[in-house]
C-alpha cells in the first residue's frame, strides 16, 4: 500500500453546548487537520505517473475547507439562541453552522467525508485540537 499525507490547519472558536466543564465556554483553538490518502497502485497516467496523487491537488483542497473554517465561530445547528446569532450576525462576525457537535472527532469524520466525496483515496484523517491531543477517523 503506498500513502501520502498532506496537512493544514485553521483558527476558530467553538464551544461544546451540554458539556459540564471548560469547554462549554466559548473559546478558541489552532485546529490541524492531518489527511493521508491511500493506493495499492501507483497511477500510470502521464501527469501523475507514479503518484498516488498530486500532492498539489490534496493541499489545494485541504486548503479551501480548512480557509472556510478559518476566523469564525463554528456552532451546532441548535446550539445558539435565535437572538444570539442575529446579533453576532449584526455585528459581522463570521459564523459557521454545522450539523454536529464541534469536536474534534465529528471534524475528523466530516473532513474525512469530504475530502471522499472530492474523489480522493482518503485512508484516515486526524484532527489536532492542541499540539498533543488528537482525534483520528479512517
Amino acid at each position: 500500500m503506498y500513502y501520502i499525507r498532506s496537512e493544514s490547519s485553521f483558527d476558530s472558536a467553538h464551544f461544546l453546548k451540554g458539556y459540564i466543564g471548560k469547554c462549554s465556554n466559548l473559546h478558541g483553538h489552532r485546529w490541524r487537520v492531518v489527511v493521508e490518502l491511500a493506493a495499492e497502485r501507483l497511477s500510470e497516467e502521464e501527469q501523475t505517473r507514479g503518484m498516488v496523487l498530486d500532492f498539489g491537488d490534496l493541499k489545494m483542497l485541504l486548503k479551501e475547507m480548512c480557509d472556510n473554517l478559518d476566523h469564525c465561530l463554528i456552532y451546532e445547528s441548535g446550539s445558539l439562541k435565535e437572538k444570539t446569532v442575529e446579533a453576532l450576525t449584526e455585528e459581522n462576525f463570521r459564523l459557521v453552522e454545522v450539523p454536529f457537535r464541534p469536536t474534534a472527532e465529528n471534524f475528523a469524520h466530516y473532513f474525512y467525508e469530504e475530502v471522499k466525496a472530492a474523489g480522493f483515496p482518503v485512508h484516515r484523517v486526524e484532527v489536532y485540537e492542541t499540539p498533543s491531543n488528537y482525534a483520528a477517523y479512517e
